[in-house]
Formats: structure tokens, C-alpha cells, sequence
């Protein structure tokens, strides 16, 4: 992951074109008139050795005949040529491209980027639009138009839909920082671009059309951190893309590649749409819409129909239209006609003129009891919409006057024509309107899902259940004896066993060997239960209930003796090349009104690992009930799983059902996804049916698939898991043994204790603040880190009291990282500071960062000569004689390590 050089992509001083040309209709022509024209204040040259001049614009031989080295260029020329073009730029200087041409081939490709790779030259494409830059006046593209100038990013994998994207943003005034066609994405992708973008104070929002991901860690590491910062809208195409198609398991059939992608996107914090008319709309709504503080909507409208219309679609979403407060209904019988509803929607009457429509608004937005507003107009001859357009316009400026913010408005005039002036209108005025009323409660929808992608990634999660520790030795044991017989299936009886080393309940087995030892185990298990179960145990039958390989419900010795022979034949005609390895025999699990759930993982070709949770049972494949997920999972994102299948409404109790143990199912997904993080070799897992009820749940079926890591590694996690082998116990004289471990989400319980015991002196010279902010958003940073770019470690007591933190969070090239730390104020002096930073450094050396950096008051002298003694380079900091920059060399003891 990287951001290096990409400034000069999206801020170059300079810009060169390679295939500019005069010919009419050429993408040259087109590609040169639109650098010319677009108003960039920098030098643009122009490179063709056929032309001296262009446009009226001296044209140049060659990039080395260039009179200075330009920051960014723009490519156009054949395929064959474009490895030799970039080496041109890479010798001259240039640091960023964006390659147009199509047509590269893998061969040059590879050249292409091997000629960029020794300057860090980056590449946007190449087949691609181009670029478009409305702050600086940069057209580098050959689109038909360029965007007015706005807050939106527009990052997109079709050059067709960004024309079209800009033609409709015009259209509505909506403007753009920046819009870039991205292209086969060689060299920069999403990731390194959204990683800028986090940054870019010119991108209120981003949009994104996707239609693949390359290195998912990096593009999930990149997205959260640009969805905590701003709203990250995300189309992705091929929605119903097949899915794996070859499967020894349930859950591989019923793998799907955008299931998975909708799972990814939402552990990031991105707001998924549909299609481009939701594209378009939440475009719209994030450019003009303040956040939402609640999901509450009131409805105002001089028409009762679209006002209903818009509550029905509302419902559609699940979500209530609020109740008017006494008060509010008060207020606005006061300014309305006696007709009017006297209720949420607010018809104020088919004859409503201005003065009504800013009367009601102003109530509405003093109404605590709404979060936002929505006003709908319909065209009569009774009123002009434009005149009721400029009265709620002159409300929200009076609003924002008084209060100097305003509650989220959205309009919806309808009408075509009488509509038009009223919309240029609202568009002027930065507020969101729409045609209909279904779009603009779709447009609301949109703010309310940004907000719960926001609340969903502050979310502190429960304690880990201490019990979650595996035996993970018996496990790898397990399956390594599989793989040394060369098979990749593990029997049932195995299966069970790993999964029981992590701790999911599953069914007492006995394996047997003919119908005779089976009838002495069935003896044995119906001395303590009414029935028991029969299954083959072949290691080449993967579904045994196909081949007449289960029997239930057997109530004897003798009935199960007779069932396992009648199965040996059953076996014998259906499978002949099946060998049979005995039979299992256990206790038949009788649990009426028990609900038959699935959990499963497989392998996603671009996400790595994936969890699943559905309704189970023998039509698993068509009910297809279930969702998808990204493992590591905790309570609180278990509980998401299960809450996006449709079983998860029956598993809540009906009627005389009782609601069945939803911590239970949620631990097992826990679990798994455990068992999954710390054995790569697992590529498929099945337990179905898992049943569950209101005892808690129990594993009767499983099966998993298995592979020499060594020989086929597996896809990495998407999403880097908590990192336990940095977990270790320290001794200090001062304070007696000490837990180091990393920081985890439900580790916000201990910072109110924690701040309490910081006097506010050390809390200046760690916050710069005497008072920093310690609102649940603030502390959620600190805990909820990406382990892929940050690192804290808490220094913990025996009883559980936090002593201490160090961090540090690399940049995205992950060679630089920001380090802090912050021992409680009666613990100073201790050695506590200095073991935190001390595993701190271990842990960023191992990680092969290059240099640790951070800045201290010039006041903390205890800071600056542990810093000293550690190390650190400390300087003066440039203009600021209060602070001092500090540095350390990580590579200085690998080296020598090395040497």
C-alpha cells in the first residue's frame, strides 16, 4: 500500500502529453484540446516527433527533448510503445502517468511496470479515460466535458460511466475535486487511492464504481480509513456473477463472489447502492445533506397521496414515520388551515402558498421529536411552486441564521415543467431535491445507512468469553495426520474432534468397524438415550445421506446392527469405488421445534477466507438462506450475521416457540472464524444442521476440507486478525509482573479509570490538551485499530487495571510510523514507559518498518531522555522552538543483526 508520489497525480505543477496529435476525431487531438483549454495554470507540453507544434503549442520530439521535467504525464500512444515511453518519463524525472492506451498485453505490462518501479513512478491504467482535476483546471483526459468544481471524488472502473456521471452532475450543479478513470489498475488501485483521498481536504465524499477489487487487505485497510473521515458511496457491477462452482461442501455451493463483497463493504464502513440512479442520488444527498443525528423523518407536503406514498416507501425500509409532540402540533395550528392533518405527514392543504410552506418548516425544524425533513410539493393552479421553493430556501437560511447549522431538508417538487425553475432553485442552494417521492425517501435512506456505517465501526464490542482459548495443537494435529495420508477431506469423526478443540459443542461419537461392534455401542449409548444415529465413515463419501449412508432414530442394539448392515449394501450398489473405513455410531440428538442452521467457511478467489451463517437442513441450496462475513469476528459482528438471514426473525421465538439461544449461535461463528485464522491449511467447513434452540446449540453434522499450506498457500484474511503471539508477561521490580498485550476493541471499558488516574499536565504532553476529548467516538479510535497499519499495547495489571499505552500508526507506504505513549501519572518513573516502548520497537522492527518518528514538547524532558537513551534522534522542530522531533532508526539493529 502506497501514497507515495501520488501528489503529483492529483497536484502536479507540470503536465507533458505523449501522442498529442492535430488529426480530427484522434484521441490525441481530443486528449490535447482538453489539457489546453481546461485552465491549468502550470506548463502543459505536448511530445510527437511527427509535429512541431499543436494547437498553436510547441510540440517536442521526445520526453528527453523536454525543456523541464514535467510532475505528471499523460500517455496515448500503442501499446508497443508504452514501456519505452515510461522508462523516458522514469529517467527524466517524472514521478506520476496515467497511461490511456489499451490493448497492453501481459508481456508489456510486466515491462511497463518494471520501467516505472526503480523511481516509484505511478501509474493510473492504463485503458482508461483519464483523469480530471476541476480545482487546478486539469482536463488529462478525453471525456467530452469537464466537471464544475465541487467536494465529491469520483473513482471509477469505467471510463463510459464517468462521462455519463458528469453529463447528470451538470445537469444538477453538482461539482467534483476530483474524477479519475482508473482503468486495468496496474500500478495505482483503490486502495492507494482512497488512501489519499482519506487526506484530501478538497473530497467531502467518494464514489465509487467498482467492478473488481485487487489486494483486498490493502483496499479494506484504505476504505475503513477513508469511511471514518467522510462518506464512501460504492456501486459495484456484476451482482449476480456465479459463484463457486466446483464444492465439497454446502457452504462452497452456495459461496458467492458479491455476497461476499457486500459483506467486505460493510465491514468497512462504505454505503453499497444498486445502480446509478441510487449512485446519482446519494451523490446528491452527501454533496448538499448534513449528517444525521437519528433516523427520525417528518413529512411536509400540499398533497395528502405523495405524502403517503413517501411514508409506504419509508416502511419499505423498516423504518416509522414519528409522532408530532403536543407542542409541535400546537405550534402549527397556530400558522395552518383547521384541515390540515394533525399529523406526521404534514399536509398543510393543496392551496398552501409560500408564506405557509416557511411558516410550517420553521416549526418543524425547532421539532425535537425529527432528525430530518423532507418537503414535497405538488403542482396546482391554486399557488406557484417556485414561489414555495424560495419560501423553504428562505427558511433554511433563516434556520441556519439562528442556530448556525441546519437540519438535513430534502425536497421533492413534482411535475415536470412546473418542477424545473424550483429544482435550479434547490440546486443553487446546495439542497438535495428529487423527482419523486420514492427518491427522495431513498436519497434519506442513504444518509441513514452512512449513519449506521459509522455507528457500526464505533461499536465497542463485549468481552471475549475467556473460555474462547482452543486446544490448537490437538487441532493442527488433526488435520496434519490427514494431509500426511494425502487426503484433503476430513471424515466426520475428525471434523468433530477439531471443532470440539475450539470449543463447539458437538455430538459424543463412537467409530466401529462391522454391525457387530455397532450393536455393542448402540447397547451403550441407549443405556443413557432413547435413540441413536448410524453414518458410514468413508473418507471418499462426502455426503452420506446420498448413498443411504445415515440411519436415525434406531432404538435398539439389534435394530442398529441390522440398519448398518442394510447400509453396507446400500453403500455397495451406489458406490462401489467408495472403501468403507466402519461406521460411526452415536447419540441421536432429539430436540422438537430445534432449528436446523448452517455455519461454514470457504475460500473467496479475491476476499481470502469467508464465514457463513444461514438456515440449514437438507434444502439449504434452496432456501439459500444465508450471508456472508469476513472473519475475525466478535459478539457484536457475529450478531450482524446472523441478524441478515431471514431464520434470524424465526430464531427470535413465535407464537409458543420460545427465542433460541442467540449467544450461543453467535459464539460458535466466533469460533469458527477462530479456528479459521489459525490454521491456514482449513479451505472448506461445513456444520450442518447446527442445531439450536433455547438451550443453546450443538454441532451434528460437519465436515472440512483441508490443504498442505506449503505446497498452496493459502489467500491471506482480508482483514489482518488480532496478532496474540505479541501477548507476553513482563516483571518489573517497581511493579511486579505486568501483562503486555495488544489493544482490543472492548478495551474502552478501561479508559475512564485510566484518564482518571492522568493528572492534566501529562495529558498536555501527550494530547497537547489539558482536556482531550474522551467522548465514546474518540476512545473507539484508540481501541478499534487497524492491526494491518497500527499497533497499540496495553500494559495491564493482575487485576486487569491499564497502566499504560504505547501505539504507533505507519503511514500507508508502511515505512514511517508516528509513535506515542502514556503511562498513568502515579506509575512515572517506574520503567513501565520505557518497557511499552521497548515492545513497541521489537514490534515495529519485526513488522520492517524502517523509522519510528514523533513529536514532544520541549517541557517533557522525561520523554525526551527516555527518547535519548532509546535511541531517538531529537531535533529543534522547524518554526516551533516548543516541540521536538524525534527519530528513530529501526533498520540500524537489523543491519547489524545481519552483518
Amino acid at each position: 500500500m502506497t501514497v507515495r508520489n501520488l501528489e503529483f497525480a492529483f497536484s502536479p505543477k507540470s503536465v507533458c502529453f505523449i501522442g498529442a496529435s492535430p488529426k480530427p476525431g484522434s484521441i490525441g487531438r481530443i486528449v490535447a484540446q482538453n489539457l489546453l483549454s481546461g485552465g491549468f495554470a502550470g506548463e502543459i507540453f505536448l511530445v510527437n516527433p511527427r509535429y512541431r507544434e499543436i494547437e498553436g503549442t510547441p510540440c517536442y520530439a521526445s520526453v528527453a527533448a523536454l525543456p523541464n521535467t514535467p510532475d505528471f504525464a499523460v500517455v496515448a500512444t500503442p501499446p508497443q510503445t508504452i514501456p519505452g515511453v515510461i522508462a523516458e518519463l522514469a529517467e527524466k524525472g517524472t514521478r506520476a502517468a496515467v497511461v490511456i492506451t489499451a490493448g497492453i498485453d501481459a508481456s508489456l505490462r510486466q515491462r511497463m511496470l518494471d520501467a516505472s518501479r526503480e523511481t516509484c513512478l505511478r501509474i493510473v491504467g492504463p485503458n482508461c479515460l483519464g483523469m480530471l482535476l476541476p480545482h487546478i483546471g486539469l482536463n488529462a483526459s478525453f471525456s467530452h466535458r469537464m466537471p464544475e468544481k465541487g467536494d465529491l471524488a469520483f473513482l471509477s472502473q469505467s471510463g463510459a460511466l464517468v462521462t455519463a456521471v458528469i453529463d447528470w452532475a451538470v445537469s444538477r450543479g453538482i461539482g467534483f475535486s476530483k474524477v479519475v478513470s482508473m482503468g486495468e489498475m496496474a500500478d495505482v488501485d483503490f486502495g492507494d487511492t482512497l488512501d489519499y483521498l482519506a487526506g484530501d481536504p478538497e473530497s467531502k465524499a467518494i464514489l465509487l464504481y467498482v467492478e473488481q477489487i485487487t489486494h483486498a487487505p490493502k483496499f479494506l485497510s484504505a476504505a475503513r480509513r477513508a469511511a471514518r473521515a467522510k462518506p464512501v458511496i460504492v456501486l459495484k457491477s456484476g451482482r449476480h456473477a456465479a459463484g463457486a462452482k466446483a464444492a465439497a461442501s454446502h457452504t462452497g455451493a452456495l459461496s458467492g463472489s458479491d455476497a461476499v463483497y457486500d459483506a467486505a463493504f460493510r465491514r468497512a464502513g462504505l454505503v453499497r447502492v444498486q445502480d446509478l440512479g441510487q449512485l446519482f442520488g446519494a451523490a446528491e444527498i452527501l454533496s448538499f445533506a448534513p449528517r444525521l443525528a437519528g433516523e427520525r423523518l417528518t413529512i411536509l407536503t400540499n398533497g395528502g397521496g405523495a405524502g403517503v406514498l413517501a411514508a409506504d416507501r419509508l416502511a419499505d425500509f423498516n423504518v416509522d414515520l414519528p409522532e408530532l409532540p403536543a407542542e409541535t402540533i400546537a405550534a402549527l395550528d397556530a400558522v395552518l388551515p383547521p384541515t390540515w392533518s394533525k399529523n406526521n405527514p404534514v399536509d398543510i392543504i393543496g392551496d398552501a402558498g409560500p408564506e405557509r410552506y416557511e411558516a410550517a418548516l420553521k416549526i418543524l425544524f425547532a421539532d425535537k421529536s425529527s432528525d430530518a425533513v423532507l418537503v414535497i410539493n405538488c403542482p396546482t393552479a391554486l399557488a406557484s411552486s417556485e414561489e414555495a421553493a424560495s419560501a423553504v430556501i428562505r427558511a433554511v437560511k433563516s434556520e441556519e441564521d439562528r442556530t448556525g447549522r441546519r437540519k438535513p431538508l430534502l425536497t421533492n417538487w413534482l411535475g415536470d415543467g412546473a418542477a424545473e425553475e424550483s429544482r435550479r432553485q434547490f440546486a443553487a442552494a446546495e439542497i438535495p431535491t428529487f423527482d419523486a417521492p420514492a427518491d427522495a425517501i431513498e436519497g434519506f435512506m442513504q444518509l441513514v445507512s452512512y449513519r449506521r456505517s459509522q455507528n457500526e465501526l464505533m461499536r465497542t464490542p463485549p468481552q471475549s468469553p475467556a473460555s474462547l482459548a482452543p486446544d490448537a495443537d490437538k487441532a493442527r494435529s488433526i488435520i496434519h495426520e490427514a494431509l500426511a495420508e494425502g487426503r484433503s477431506m476430513l471424515t466426520e469423526w475428525e471434523s468433530k474432534s477439531v471443532f470440539a478443540c475450539y470449543g463447539i459443542p458437538v455430538t459424543d461419537i463412537t467409530v466401529t468397524r462391522d454391525p457387530d461392534a455397532v450393536a455393542d455401542a448402540a447397547g451403550r449409548i441407549l443405556g443413557h438415550s432413547q435413540a441413536c444415529v448410524i453414518k458410514i465413515l468413508s473418507k471418499d463419501i462426502s455426503h452420506k445421506s446420498d448413498v443411504g449412508g445415515v440411519r436415525l432414530g434406531l432404538r435398539s442394539a439389534e435394530e442398529a446392527r441390522e440398519a448398518a448392515r442394510a447400509m453396507l449394501a446400500d453403500v455397495a450398489r451406489l458406490r462401489p469405488d467408495a472403501k468403507l473405513d466402519g461406521f460411526v455410531v452415536e447419540e441421536m440428538i432429539e430436540r422438537p421445534g430445534a432449528h436446523e442452521l448452517i455455519v461454514g467457511m470457504s475460500e473467496d478467489a479475491t476476499f481470502g477466507p469467508t464465514l457463513m451463517f444461514g438456515a440449514g437442513g437438507t434444502a439449504v441450496e434452496v432456501m439459500k438462506d444465508t450471508a456472508q462475513a469476513l472473519p475475525p469476528l466478535d459478539a457484536l459482528l457475529a450478531r450482524d450475521v446472523i441478524r441478515e438471514t431471514r431464520i434470524s426473525r424465526l430464531l427470535k421465538g413465535y407464537r409458543n416457540r420460545p427465542p433460541a439461544d442467540l449467544d450461543a449461535i453467535a459464539d460458535v461463528l466466533i469460533r469458527i472464524s477462530s479456528l479459521v485464522t489459525n490454521h491456514p491449511e482449513i479451505r472448506e467447513i461445513d456444520i450442518n444442521p447446527l442445531l439450536a434452540d433455547e438451550k443453546g446449540c450443538i454441532a451434528v453434522d460437519g465436515r472440512m476440507r483441508v490443504v498442505d499450506e506449503t505446497k498452496e498457500p493459502r489467500r491471506p484474511l482480508a482483514i489482518r486478525p488480532y496478532p496474540a503471539q505479541w501477548e507476553t508477561t513482563r516483571n518489573l521490580d517497581t511493579l511486579g509482573e505486568i501483562r503486555l498485550r495488544p489493544i482490543r476493541p472492548e478495551d474502552e471499558a478501561l479508559y475512564e479509570a485510566f484518564f482518571k488516574a492522568v493528572t492534566p499536565e501529562d495529558s498536555h504532553m501527550r494530547f497537547f490538551s489539558i482536556h482531550p476529548d474522551r467522548s465514546h467516538r474518540f476512545v473507539a479510535r484508540l481501541t478499534q485499530i487497524d492491526y494491518a497499519r497500527e499497533m497499540a499495547f496495553i500494559a495491564l495489571s493482575n487485576e486487569g487495571e491499564l497502566l499504560g499505552v504505547s501505539r504507533l500508526s505507519a503511514d500507508p507506504d508502511y515505512a514511517r510510523a508516528e509513535y506515542a505513549v502514556l503511562v498513568r501519572s502515579d506509575l512515572k518513573g517506574r520503567g513501565l514507559g520505557w518497557l511499552l516502548m521497548q515492545h513497541l520497537i521489537d514490534y515495529g522492527r519485526d513488522e520492517g518498518l524502517k523509522q519510528l518518528f514523533g513529536e514532544v514538547l520541549a517541557t517533557n524532558t522525561t520523554m525526551l531522555d527516555m527518547c535519548r537513551e532509546l535511541g531517538f534522534r531529537v531535533e529543534s522542530a522547524h518554526g516551533d522552538s516548543t516541540i521536538r522531533n524525534v527519530t528513530l532508526d529501526l533498520t540500524e539493529k537489523q543491519s547489524a543483526a545481519n552483518a
